[in-house]
């Protein structure tokens, strides 16, 4: 038992848990019959999740072996029924959640836990996801099988927004993809969102093809931010115009080049960036185009196995950012698919919704699965201190939070508190 790690994990959910503010939620139940507080519920999820719970069977299970000064901070003095924490889950609004996280992600700012690491200054990058369940409810969950002999599958939707301009690349904001729209129409709801959340954490918006539009393009400047959007074939004269720009250009003509081992490949990523030349309908505002040429060879032969090239649009002036910054930001808007990878790993998404016959709830604990995420992606990142205890696999971060829930004593959290950042 690693006495300093559990005083470390229980001095980060004292703070972090009260940062979140969960007792100030809206409580939707009947007074009558009313036996536990929804903060107290809210909390016992999150730290179940922190704990690697797959279910709310799980939670209740984890909650009959807390030790006591962790009953104290989660407020969850007996066992926690799976039945009474599903029924408090399905009458909470998904955005009521939402302050949540803003407060906690606002809090890190302050801290100046979320400057960047390698740029000049905050990069948000947005990209949709969803799970399955059998349901559907025509507004959280979109219907995906028609017919009477087809088992009923729904789609629950959101658009992630996650800081990757820093390491810990927290997730700061969770949009529903409602079921009458798709990625492309809840853009300016996400925009929106994070626009009125913060203030001076990031200038730059990235978004893949999936969100790339005039109209949407023009929203971001509105607001005095700049966008780089992912370009494809489905803006056929934008990306045209693009290819005649650039994809003439020769390798040994890269403004930048990459070299990465990743998975026992050889990975090489060329940057070639230029100037949009002449102003296209509906775009006054674009400035930069990019194209991205990858290459991964095999680690012991030095074979090609694989080649993908993209292109890519934005409204910043070259000059505001180095070509190495340039293709710095382009690879970390993958850093979105990584927490999404670490949401369907580490948290198993995908595989265990937890409430599956109300949509609006598998939504509620999605937005809470996110809020957990980004507690312990903090922690990992800004709280620990040694560059082996940040590198540690997620799996391991959250079996440590399991035997601190349980182990966890007074005695130990008489010493000297560690400071938690």
């Amino acid at each position: 038992m690693d006495t300093r790690m559990n005083r470390r994990i229980f001095g980060m959910l004292s703070k972090r848990l009260d940062e979140a503010g969960f007792g100030e939620v809206e409580d939707g139940r009947d007074d009558r019959g009313k036996r536990w507080r929804l903060g107290s519920l809210l909390r016992a999820v999150v730290g179940g999740m922190l704990a690697g719970s797959k279910s709310l069977a799980d939670v209740e299970t984890l909650s009959t072996r807390l030790s006591r000064p962790v009953r104290g901070l989660l407020g969850v003095q007996r066992r926690l029924p799976d039945t009474t924490l599903r029924s408090a889950l399905c009458t909470v609004e998904p955005w009521r959640l939402m302050p949540a996280l803003h407060a906690l992600v606002r809090q890190a700012q302050r801290r100046k836990s979320l400057e960047p690491d390698e740029l000049p200054f905050g990069v948000v990058s947005l990209d949709g996801k969803g799970f399955s369940i059998p349901a559907s409810d025509d507004w959280y969950a979109q219907r995906q099988t028609h017919g009477e002999d087809a088992a009923l599958l729904g789609v629950v939707r959101s658009v992630t927004a996650t800081l990757t301009s820093c390491s810990a690349r927290p997730i700061i904001d969770v949009t529903p993809v409602l079921d009458f729209t798709n990625e492309m129409g809840t853009f300016e709801s996400a925009l929106d969102s994070l626009c009125d959340a913060y203030r001076g954490l990031f200038q730059l918006i990235t978004y893949d093809a999936g969100a790339c539009s005039a109209l949407n393009a023009s929203l971001v400047r509105a607001r005095d931010l700049h966008y780089l959007f992912g370009l494809t074939a489905s803006q056929p004269t934008l990306f045209e115009d693009a290819k005649r720009w650039l994809g003439a250009r020769l390798t040994a003509a890269a403004d930048a080049t990459t070299e990465d081992v990743e998975r026992g490949q050889k990975v090489v990523r060329r940057l070639f960036i230029g100037h949009a030349t002449v102003e296209l309908d509906g775009w006054p505002h674009l400035r930069t185009v990019l194209r991205i040429q990858t290459q991964a060879f095999d680690g012991e032969t030095g074979e090609l196995r694989s080649e993908d090239e993209r292109y890519l649009i934005s409204s910043l002036p070259r000059d505001r950012l180095t070509t190495q910054h340039w293709l710095l930001v382009a690879r970390k808007h993958w850093g979105v698919e990584t927490s999404h990878q670490i949401l369907d790993t580490a948290f198993a998404e995908d595989d265990h919704p937890w409430i599956e016959a109300n949509p609006r709830a598998a939504l509620v604990v999605a937005i809470l699965r996110r809020i957990a995420y980004t507690l312990l992606s903090l922690f990992r990142s800004v709280t620990q201190r040694s560059d082996e205890r940040r590198a540690a696999p997620w799996k391991t971060l959250m079996s440590d939070c399991f035997f601190a829930l349980i182990t966890t004593t007074t005695t130990e959290l008489s010493r000297p508190p560690t400071p938690v950042r």
